[in-house]
């Protein structure tokens, strides 16, 4: 599905989460701690939903988003009104190849929805902003690598039972009116050959039937030390995405987001998606330094060599969750900033 006509060359989205602010959450942290509960939580959760729409517009963002306002995690977010998880039982847990330990509640009996997960917030998204909305969820592959098993015994199986709860969220996110909805799937930069097997199988039965753009987001992780280690590890060349790309490509999904600025990705596997439209990640969220709208413009320029421009979408390589505010409001309008250069340049 190629973007719509009424989008600019080269438009803007952000990957997903975005700081929240300090009177919601403590801030500069992922899972942070909410700082209220009850009903004036839920009040807290909208108003930072129409904050983050609202900062996203100021900064010229084109396809905006909740920013994650209302999660804690990006993962965890969606687990939370799942049946079938035992938050209480946690195991500690290698997530990612064993990249990071982390204490992962599980998964004790059949998987059902409770009941809606988003719809709160995608809904009154869609009632304060004219510009098109995108709405994030995890990816089935990352959902198994970030919880534990002690009812179906089988990785694929469960993907494909979350997959079905994704779906049901999915067509529910549609019909809320949300024009992107996109999976999160950090899991695939580390299991390449599952990715290009049961992972996009799993992302087929998420999409079924959803009227909505899809759109996989794959990086190499927010910008924390365990993740920075990790790249440090990879070499020179970061080749990960050559190796299901071509998967990816052939699939139904509609969009890829995924890292390219200060990464060793190179540029050339972005030719690997002939046929999707590529969300080119152009600001980096592992650093504070504000990006300029000329460095911006050079990543796009660079990824025309690649992808027609009539597919190239800028973004973020990542979420920016654990990011100062001030910081990440500056990073969305060079953003823009450079977009608009680059059009200015290649249009």
């Amino acid at each position: 599905m190629s973007l719509s006509a009424a989008l600019p060359l080269f438009p803007t989205t952000v990957a997903g989460s975005l700081p929240k602010p300090s009177w919601l959450a403590e801030p500069n942290k992922l899972w942070a701690p909410w700082r209220l509960q009850g009903d004036a939580l839920a009040d807290a959760k909208d108003d930072a939903t129409l904050l983050a729409l609202k900062e996203q517009e100021d900064a010229g963002i084109d396809i905006v988003g909740d920013g994650e306002q209302a999660r804690q995690h990006f993962v965890h977010g969606f687990l939370e009104a799942v049946e079938g998880i035992d938050f209480e039982r946690r195991v500690e847990m290698g997530i990612r190849a064993d990249r990071y330990k982390a204490m992962c509640p599980t998964v004790t009996g059949p998987l059902r929805l409770r009941s809606r997960v988003h719809a709160r917030e995608a809904r009154l998204a869609r009632a304060h902003t004219r510009k098109q909305l995108k709405f994030t969820l995890p990816g089935p592959m990352t959902i198994v690598d970030t919880i534990a098993d002690a009812h179906y015994g089988d990785r694929v199986t469960m993907a494909m039972a979350f997959a079905a709860l994704l779906n049901e969220e999915a067509r529910g996110l549609a019909a809320d009116g949300v024009d992107v909805i996109q999976f999160d799937e950090p899991a695939f930069n580390v299991y390449m050959d599952d990715a290009a097997g049961w992972g996009i199988a799993a992302l087929h039965r998420a999409i079924e039937g959803v009227s909505a753009t899809t759109a996989v987001h794959i990086c190499y992780g927010y910008g924390i030390p365990a993740n920075i280690e990790w790249k440090a590890t990879l070499g020179g060349e970061w080749r990960q995405y050559e190796k299901f790309f071509p998967a990816l490509a052939a699939s139904r999904i509609d969009q890829v987001s995924l890292e390219c600025i200060n990464s060793h990705v190179p540029m050339s596997v972005l030719k690997l998606l002939d046929g999707k439209d590529v969300l080119i990640g152009a600001i980096d969220v592992a650093t504070d330094k504000i990006e300029t709208p000329d460095e911006v413009a050079a990543v796009i320029a660079q990824a025309t060599d690649y992808v027609p421009k009539e597919r190239i979408v800028a973004c973020a390589n990542c979420g920016m969750a654990p990011m100062r505010r001030d910081i990440a409001a500056k990073k969305l309008t060079a953003l823009a900033q450079g977009a608009a250069l680059a059009r200015e340049k290649l249009g």
